[in-house]
């Protein structure tokens, strides 16, 4: 089966599809890497690049193999609801509601939003994220570190007891890249120094910065609206879903991820474009094309990417019903969450909302 990446010949001898679909679940699903920002602020030096680069997979593809971007257009175009990041929620006697599909990131061509997204939140009596945490990231951040389980090694293991040979300089390397020392991360489980690896410098350097990503940015706003601002889950809730990956997945996804090297970049650039452009059904199809063709271990993947998504979109679903019925909601969670048979958008209409495109 064809990779949709495979013409950049960037790929290493090892597995590395699992990475890149994990990579692009965490940037589009949900908020961990605030984490990143609050551990690092006051330790890192000003990133030398500034500028994102990468460019984006699909116009290269569209080149050189026309033949299998088609295929993934056609895989696309079998995921409904994902013509839309904003969608227009009604029931019988209730003030309408809205959905939006954010970004977990700090481009400001996502923190600009559509205007008719901007008129929805503006018009909002409440605010619904996913963790309503995000209004108080300091806090959120002590609350979290009171559980040592869900982000640090307790058994005495270090990164560098994990990691072995070539994975270990690499993650070495891409540390000292985004001028992070190793002794300040050694101790942190896999999954927090994987998702430092995973955010391009300039993103990095942006949240340094303090520019806030899109979801924090709501979350600002609501509070300096005046607004209700409510939370679909707990950030304990999020991580706990990475923090309880066996300890050898969480060392994988690492490795994996410091060899992708430029990819990464490429990669983030490729889902930008995407969810600009609103071709939010585009971008699973893209991650589970990568995803088999990593070879072996798709059966651990494709319960993560059940456990990411699904899990959470019938968790999210239910519990915004007494939000909805309160009415005038503007309730932004990220893209991913809204389009398929499972996504957020089906399975409100299947609790009897009519939910419409709205842009």
């Amino acid at each position: 089966m064809f990779h949709p990446l495979a013409t950049f010949h960037k790929f290493h001898s090892i597995r590395t599809g699992w990475a890149l679909g994990t990579i692009a679940l965490l940037h589009i699903i949900f908020a961990l890497t605030f984490l990143i920002v609050l551990v690092l602020a006051s330790t890192r030096a000003e990133a030398a690049q500034d500028a994102c680069r990468g460019d984006n997979l699909l116009e290269k593809l569209a080149v050189d193999s026309p033949a299998e971007l088609e295929q993934l257009r056609q895989a696309a175009n079998n995921i409904p609801n994902g013509e839309s990041l904003l969608w227009r929620i009604e029931g019988e006697g209730l003030t309408p509601s809205w959905l939006y599909g954010t970004m977990h990131v700090t481009d400001p061509r996502v923190l600009e939003m559509s205007d008719a997204a901007r008129a929805g939140f503006g018009a909002a009596q409440t605010v619904v994220l996913e963790s309503a945490e995000l209004g108080d990231l300091g806090k959120a951040q002590a609350a979290l570190m009171t559980n040592p389980e869900l982000t640090m090694l307790t058994d005495g293991s270090t990164l560098q007891s994990l990691l072995e040979g070539d994975d270990l300089r690499r993650v070495e390397a891409a540390l000292d890249e985004r001028n992070v020392p190793m002794v300040l991360v050694s101790r942190m489980k896999p999954w927090m120094v994987f998702s430092i690896i995973a955010a391009p410098s300039c993103e990095l350097e942006r949240r340094g910065k303090g520019v806030p990503f899109l979801d924090k940015k709501l979350a600002d706003d609501a509070i300096a609206g005046g607004k209700t601002l409510k939370g679909l889950e707990t950030l304990a809730e999020q991580m706990s879903i990475l923090t309880n990956l066996p300890i050898d997945l969480q060392v994988r996804l690492l490795a994996e991820t410091a060899a992708l090297g430029d990819t990464l970049d490429d990669m983030m650039a490729t889902m930008t474009d995407l969810y600009l452009a609103g071709q939010i059904n585009m971008i699973m199809p893209l991650i589970e094309f990568g995803a088999r063709e990593s070879g072996g271990d798709h059966g651990a993947y494709a319960q993560f990417e059940r456990d990411m998504v699904e899990t959470r979109n019938r968790n999210m679903a239910e519990r915004l019903q007494p939000m909805l019925q309160d009415g005038n909601a503007f309730v932004a969670v990220g893209a991913l969450h809204l389009p398929g048979e499972d996504g957020l958008v089906q399975l409100l209409r299947e609790r009897g909302y009519r939910v419409t495109p709205a842009s």
